[in-house]
């Protein structure tokens, strides 16, 4: 559960941080993904989910 919580609480100051430091090119990044099409902003979320449970399952296995 401290793993989890640990994993949560980088993922939120990450995200912060990109808010607070550059929250005009969030806007600019947001825009651009209006530009992509749905299957390819869906196939790149699958992509990311995979490579996450791929990096937790390495994560695991090297004892962390």
């Amino acid at each position: 559960m401290a793993t989890i919580l640990l994993a949560l609480g980088l993922v939120l100051i990450v995200e912060g941080l990109a808010y607070a430091l550059a929250p005009s090119l969030i806007e600019r990044m947001l825009e651009a993904l209006r530009q992509i099409p749905e299957v390819a902003r869906r196939q790149v979320g699958l992509l990311a989910l995979v490579s996450g449970l791929i990096l937790v399952w390495l994560a695991y296995q090297l004892g962390v």
